[in-house]
């Protein structure tokens, strides 16, 4: 089991100026938000109620085509409609990804899908492509268009000239430092969109053509086969089939795989360089990942404005985000620091032994409708992550099956009713945990 060891850089002390109404700097226009949005992921229903449920401000989400997560379970023009029409009813926004970079036979289809998406009124539509871009700008002009980070946004004079264009929001490059962004947030020509936290990309804002070259599976159309995550070996050429692995754990070596972002003990840092929107990677991403993000985010966030010279970050959101699948932590290019950026040289790590057993999804008179993903047993001590945030201790005292049956245990892919000792709602979610104490978690700095 590896440490978890966040290295944190020397930044300025001035990132960390206490907020102001407005602003000044750069041909400063710009007032801050009254509070920074919280942006999930939501790659099916299931994970958009989960987003909204643990207090998402907004979601994003593809359709079946023209997405770069074809392999997320998406949605169809009708599926948009209703997650319009669920997030709305709850005040959350909702951008549609329609972010692939499209060939001459598809644009006819762009269009049409733009023209559909203008009907159903989503919040913005997310583009990377300039010919899908202006067919957004000529289909559907009552639509906000924002810009993705595929687009590689780098420079002021670059976010002015998409801002001419009509962009509302500009997603920068992820290799754009924090005061690189800060100084482009404080011009105030757009909206600005960072990542918060989330997987990182081996080539310049996503855009690669590994996949293509080596599966044929083009990532640029939605079909990525994350070849960056594999295990790679040297052989040399007169030893055929002799592998020699390069700076490996005991699972072999993973050159590309970079670490992922996460940003959760700078968010004073981001939020006072003007940034509008706090964005979460992760689409197909699981539940469990997402309903600890966006729980985590939250907390954090509401923290930060209830009292911004006072925040740090809290311990148990250290464990929570130590207790889901992730590559090792780092703070990506935001501070300039190349210990931030080095590959993550393990596959995936857990430092906690946390087990997402599944969610809740209703009530009954016997106790709670269940979706099982990882094997229960009654009698099992659990924990209850809350749409507030907060977890809770509990025990399974009873399952009951579909003929309302008492059952010893339930197993994955099952639905049943579970008793608890606790009341609970729809989409919270229940898991095991046993923290380990002998592993340090360094995510909070020392400011």
């Amino acid at each position: 089991m590896a440490n978890f060891h966040l290295i944190l850089p020397d930044y300025p002390d001035t990132l960390f100026q206490r907020p102001m109404t407005k602003l000044t700097g750069i041909n400063s226009k710009m007032t801050l938000p009254e509070k920074v949005e919280l942006l999930a992921p939501a790659g099916d229903f299931e994970k958009l109620e989960t987003a909204v449920h643990y207090g998402a401000d907004a979601v994003y989400l593809g359709g079946k085509d023209f997405s770069l997560r074809n392999f997320s379970g998406n949605f169809t023009l009708e599926g948009i409609e209703s997650a319009v029409h669920i997030c709305h009813g709850s005040g959350v926004k909702v951008y549609v990804a329609v972010n692939i970079y499209p060939r001459n036979a598809e644009m006819n289809a762009v269009s049409d899908y733009l023209t559909a998406l203008g009907r159903i009124r989503p919040d913005a539509v997310i583009i990377a492509d300039p010919g899908a871009f202006l067919l957004a700008r000529r289909h559907i002009p009552h639509i906000p268009v924002h810009l993705s980070t595929q687009a590689n946004t780098t420079n002021i004079e670059s976010v002015r000239f998409w801002r001419d264009l009509g962009a509302a929001r500009i997603n920068l490059a992820r290799e754009l430092s924090l005061a690189e962004i800060r100084e482009i947030a404080l011009a105030g020509e757009v909206e600005i969109e960072a990542f918060v936290h989330g997987a990182m990309c081996i080539s310049y804002s996503g855009r690669c053509l590994l996949s293509a070259y080596l599966t044929g599976r083009d990532g640029n159309q939605g079909m990525c086969a994350h070849p960056c995550r594999w295990g790679y070996a040297v052989v040399e050429e007169t030893r055929p089939g002799h592998y020699m692995p390069i700076a490996e754990d005991d699972r072999g070596s993973y050159i590309f795989s970079s670490r992922d972002i996460c940003m959760v003990a700078h968010l004073p840092a981001m939020i006072e360089a003007g940034i509008h929107s706090l964005k979460i990677e992760g689409r197909m991403k699981s539940v469990h990942y997402l309903a600890t993000t966006v729980s985590v985010y939250r907390k954090a966030v509401d923290a930060y404005y209830e009292n911004p010279r006072e925040y740090v970050v809290r311990d148990e959101w250290i464990q929570s985000l130590s207790g889901i699948n992730h590559r090792g932590y780092g703070t990506g290019f935001y501070f300039g620091d190349p210990a931030g950026i080095l590959p993550g040289y393990t596959k995936d790590v857990l430092f906690d032994e946390q087990l997402f057993l599944g969610r809740i999804t209703g009530s009954s008179d016997s106790g709670f409708l269940f979706d099982v993903r990882n094997r229960i047993d009654k009698d099992d001590p659990v924990e209850i992550m809350t749409r507030n945030g907060s977890v809770r201790t509990d025990r399974i005292i009873d399952i009951r099956g579909s003929l309302d049956e008492s059952l010893p245990r339930a197993h994955p892919g099952t639905r049943v009713c579970i008793r608890l000792n606790g009341n609970y709602e729809k989409n919270d979610i229940i898991r095991k945990c046993t923290t380990r104490k002998d592993v340090p978690c360094c995510l909070s700095p020392t400011i």
